[in-house]
């Protein structure tokens, strides 16, 4: 199954969140709070009004309490409209 956006909306899937220590070793962050970075997957065709700015594989940072979580094939993923990613990090 594929999520395919409509009008000005984006599918994010969130980046996981990690710790690194001053000596380099990596901690999962099962109990942190996840970040608001994440991966553009499908961008939307846009409207009149809204012309797409995003595109596939950018990362990008979102608003906190923004989207719909959705789980597909055991993958989850968040729908946000274009207007709630704050920033493209390059």
């Amino acid at each position: 199954m594929k999520l395919v956006p409509l009008g000005d909306r984006v599918v994010l899937k969130q980046l996981e969140a990690e710790e690194t220590t001053k000596s380099g070793i990596v901690l999962p962050g099962q109990n942190k709070e996840k970040p608001q970075q994440a991966e553009v997957i499908a961008v939307g065709p846009g409207t009149e009004e809204v012309k797409m700015e995003v595109s596939v594989g950018d990362n990008v940072i979102f608003s906190k309490y923004s989207g719909t979580e959705v789980k597909v094939e055991d993958t989850e993923y968040i729908i946000v409209k274009q207007g709630d990613i704050l920033a493209v990090l390059k």
